[in-house]
């Protein structure tokens, strides 16, 4: 396939995508385009998971996709300031299905946990709010050091940092 026809291919898929997203919202999130020119850029707002320590906060995260979409996964960035042990302190995500395909070279994953192209926007944005869920983050190979310390040695002060992070989210997004 000449590269042309690629590119073509992956905006189709990427348009496909975001119109589903927008006539059959999921619970939890919502996307759109940063800019209508440009399919491969979204702004994200997830929506704190109801009966967790992210409830009622609101997360804004960018979506890049690659020129290789979906051969590729995009890359996941929050805007909002995240603590959690598997947000890096730059606020991009680490988890598996964002991970390049393949193995992993360090021996944490499964190649079948990796990135695969039948994955989508919303399996992807189902797996953040997932991780947002989990009672329990992964701390054999965490992206913040720093939470997951706090996580192991200091459970209620990790709790009250993220429930101070979660307020000012809710209070920015209604000023």
């Amino acid at each position: 396939m000449s590269t042309v026809t690629s590119l073509a291919s992956n905006t189709l898929l990427l348009r496909r995508q975001l119109t589903e997203i927008t006539k059959h919202p999921l619970e939890g999130f919502s996307a759109g385009l940063v800019d209508e020119s440009n399919l491969y850029e979204w702004d994200v707002m997830i929506i704190g998971p109801p009966d967790t320590l992210y409830e009622g906060g609101f997360f804004k995260a960018r979506l890049t996709f690659p020129p290789e979409y979906p051969d590729l996964p995009p890359k996941m960035r929050f805007i909002t300031h995240m603590w959690h042990p598997n947000i890096y302190p730059n606020g991009d995500v680490c988890i598996s299905i964002l991970h390049a395909p393949g193995d992993d070279q360090y021996g944490y994953e499964d190649a079948g946990e990796r990135w695969m192209p039948v994955h989508s926007v919303s399996s992807i944005l189902l797996s953040v709010i997932s991780l947002l869920s989990s009672e329990n983050p992964n701390l054999d190979s965490p992206a913040n050091v720093d939470a997951a310390k706090e996580v192991r040695t200091d459970l209620a002060a990790y709790k009250k940092k993220v429930r101070r992070l979660v307020r000012r989210t809710a209070e920015e997004a209604y000023e």
